[in-house]
């Protein structure tokens, strides 16, 4: 079972394509070739749920200068500049100075190879898609606005140039949802935890979200009302016992099988929850908040597990111990479609060379390895109350970790590294564990990954994608390092 996403994905593309003018008056159908290319690439871009404006061939600087204020107005997450055939870089220099999205040429020829035997200009013309790229790079670079990248390769059956263009797509829905997000933050970082601790501004300097201050009244004046019997508190328990299973404990005392009062509370807490950030209009929230012992506010804000892991994976990420940066972590690799759960470090196995990863919650369900368990806990070791808890596996294959730490100068910094999760066995604490592997070794990596400064909180997505998680970081001028590489 899939958690179905809460909002559609979306982004907004931008498009020219750019020639030289003189072409065209000398070689008749050639503008109407580049034309037909373009058309062929932006039809590949609409394959992957972005919004696509084509402000046209630009074949001069005049053009270059009309184009302006219309990409200005296009609030683009990605500029895409389709390359044609050969271009005077004055066509882009304009350009690429004013915006402030990043730039991603594309080179692809009609034609795997030129025929030789029967080559014409007008052929050559036709495929000289990388011919003015360097000086367009250089030019980039001299007005202070480096590319994003350059993708190069055949316009039509190339699986690699595809997976190029689709990977930016990607990017552009992070950028497009994390430049507009409202982050919701409530309550205080659970006893002094020093990492914890985030300037709202410098969220907002850094990646445009806006962080909303949330009060726990809040989320309690939409539970109150709730009885157990509420259509909306059964809707959401049988939501839940299909999407989880629910088995006896095995070895761990602080479990036993999920009881009819912890679902009822996780149900009530559930909806409560997506009532509150619906009302709030929220796209992401971390919170802590203990709450006077035996109080009914204490009972809704830890039982928010369940409700939380459902919300994760629907794409509205949730953090637990008041951790804003992972929540835009989370919100990241969700957006690139490969997860995105709250995880830290556990055990070492050093028989396995490998390292428990994971978290009390929340997660996200789509990248279970299969139906994920509730257990009631008797207690949340190192935290107050009891409840459901959680537990299953990542998806078995690579893996990405992304932490967002902060150096000594206040500026963020990305932290990723990729590995492989193994289905190996895992403690039934009721907690969602996976043994990761790294390399070079599991001492060696731990090493690494500690000394570069992360939060001791990651987010932890499936497949590779280090290289994609360098260019959002370039995007928001965050520095990053590849531990793994």
């Amino acid at each position: 079972m899939q958690v179905e996403r809460r909002k559609p994905l979306t982004a907004n593309v931008g498009v020219f394509s750019v020639g030289l003018d003189t072409y065209w008056k000398q070689f008749d159908g050639l503008l109407d070739e580049m034309r037909r290319k373009t058309a062929i690439f932006i039809a590949k871009l609409e394959k992957s749920a972005v919004r696509v404006r084509d402000f046209g061939m630009i074949d001069n600087a005049a053009r270059a200068f009309e184009a302006l204020p219309k990409i200005a107005a296009a609030d683009l997450d990605v500029l895409f500049v389709d390359m044609t055939t050969y271009a005077t870089s004055s066509t882009f220099g304009a350009i690429v100075r004013a915006v402030n999205c990043p730039v991603v040429l594309v080179a692809l020829q009609p034609l795997a190879a030129m025929d030789y035997a029967h080559g014409t200009t007008f052929m050559q013309l036709c495929n000289d898609d990388l011919c003015s790229v360097p000086e367009f790079t250089g030019v980039a670079i001299r007005m202070g606005r480096p590319v994003a990248d350059v993708i190069i390769g055949k316009l039509e059956d190339d699986a690699d140039a595809d997976a190029a263009i689709a990977s930016w797509c990607r990017i552009a829905h992070v950028l497009h949802d994390l430049r507009r997000a409202r982050l919701g933050h409530m309550g205080h970082v659970l006893e002094a935890m020093l990492d914890m601790q985030t300037d709202p501004a410098a969220v907002t300097a850094t990646f445009g979200a806006h962080v909303v201050q949330c009060e726990p009244d809040e989320i309690m004046a939409q539970f109150a009302p709730l009885k157990p019997d509420d259509p909306a508190v059964l809707a959401m328990e049988r939501r839940i016992l299909d999407f989880f299973d629910t088995p006896d404990p095995v070895s761990d005392p602080v479990t036993t099988r999920l009881t009819a009062a912890d679902l009822s509370m996780a149900a009530r807490a559930g909806v409560a929850l997506e009532r509150f950030i619906t009302s709030r209009q929220l796209d992401g929230f971390a919170y802590y908040y203990e709450a006077a012992p035996e109080s009914e506010m204490r009972r809704l804000v830890t039982n928010f597990i369940v409700g939380n892991s459902l919300l994760t994976g629907a794409g509205f990420p949730m953090c637990g111990e008041f951790d804003i940066k992972t929540c835009i972590a989370m919100l990241i690799m969700d957006r690139l479609e490969i997860g995105g759960s709250f995880a830290e470090f556990h055990p070492i196995d050093f028989e396995r060379d490998s390292v428990l990863v994971g978290h009390d919650g929340p997660h996200h369900l789509n990248i279970a390895d299969s139906k994920p368990v509730l257990r009631s806990l008797k207690k949340y070791h190192g935290k107050p109350g009891s409840g459901a808890g959680v537990e299953f596996s990542i998806r078995t294959g690579p893996i990405t970790m992304l932490s967002i730490g902060v150096r000594n100068d206040g500026r963020f910094k990305f932290i990723i590294a990729e590995g492989e999760s193994v289905k190996w066995p895992i403690p039934p604490t009721g907690n969602t564990n996976t043994h990761g592997r790294f390399r070079p070794d599991v001492r060696t990596f731990l090493k690494r990954w500690c000394q570069e400064g992360p939060t001791h909180h990651f987010a932890l997505g499936i497949g590779h994608h280090a290289a994609e998680l360098v260019k959002i970081a370039a995007a928001f001028g965050v520095e990053s390092v590849v531990v793994t590489d």
